[in-house]
């Protein structure tokens, strides 16, 4: 039988006190470590829906982990496979593909090797020194999307 789909409900403080002060930066023009205002269009209403995220830039690509799991930014990105990012009014379009279980590994490395002190909490103990094959356990709880940046 299948497991139901992950996701990690953030806590009141990360709800209404870090999410919108990483997004406000973000909006005012501030990177935090990567950050960026992820824009996708909802899958039910059509319009947009924001959030802050972590663009992991790798080996000459460009990739978003759902730290948190099956969230609703994922739910969104699987249905139009497109969106924008945003760093105060520059904004830049995407297409996004979701890569395979076993494709995760060097990802999910790299991403927790840079934000494990922010997105450690809901990896399950597993960091950037864990095993391939505990990497790969823990990674499936987690999306990731390679995306095809617009020039």
């Amino acid at each position: 039988m299948d497991e139901p789909p992950h996701y990690k409900q953030p806590d009141w403080f990360t709800q209404h006190i870090v999410n919108p002060a990483v997004a406000g930066l973000t909006r005012a023009g501030v990177s935090v470590l990567g950050s960026r205002v992820l824009r996708v269009r909802g899958r039910k209403s059509g319009e947009w829906r924001e959030t802050p995220v972590n663009l992991l830039p790798l080996d000459g690509n460009h990739y978003l982990v759902a730290p948190r799991g099956e969230t609703q930014w994922v739910r969104n990105l699987r249905v139009s496979g497109e969106g924008e990012l945003r760093v105060g009014r520059r904004s830049q379009s995407f297409t996004a593909e979701e890569i395979a279980e076993e494709d995760k590994v060097a990802v999910l490395r790299a991403y927790l090797a840079r934000w494990r002190w922010e997105v450690g909490a809901f990896f399950g103990g597993v960091g950037p020194k864990s095993s391939d094959a505990e990497i790969l356990s823990e990674g499936r709880h987690h999306p990731v999307f390679t995306l095809q940046l617009a020039d």
